[in-house]
């Protein structure tokens, strides 16, 4: 689901898009239909371990390593974009990524697991 800002005659909405199928479409009003579908990606999202979160909402330029990587203390693991700068997400601890949950280009709210280091 991504937050976006839409300008329209000069007022501005918020609104909430669901990418479904690879192409952004706007949420259904009817939530019974589109709940399910965020679920099942949600349970095998996360790996065992220390989660790799993003600090803020931003768009993931980069992702420099695959599951199963192993990394240290330091490491840069991401390349997320905030308001116009490139920022390094480092990994907190020394390990094996056990899941990356986030793809190149993906729109991240703060607090989103990104990875998982095991």
């Amino acid at each position: 689901m991504k937050n976006l800002k839409i300008t329209v005659n000069g007022t501005t909405y918020d609104v909430q898009v669901e990418e479904v199928g690879g192409s952004v479409a706007s949420a259904p009003v009817s939530a019974p239909a589109a709940a399910p579908a965020p679920a099942p990606a949600a349970a095998p999202a996360q790996g065992e371990g220390t989660p790799v979160t993003a600090p803020m909402p931003g768009t993931v330029v980069d992702v420099k390593v695959a599951n199963g990587a192993k990394v240290n203390e330091g490491d840069t693991v991401i390349i997320l974009e905030a308001m116009k700068m490139e920022n390094e997400i480092n990994a907190p601890c020394s390990g094996t990524v056990t899941s990356v949950v986030v793809s190149k280009g993906e729109s991240v709210d703060s607090g989103k697991v990104m990875l998982t280091i095991g």
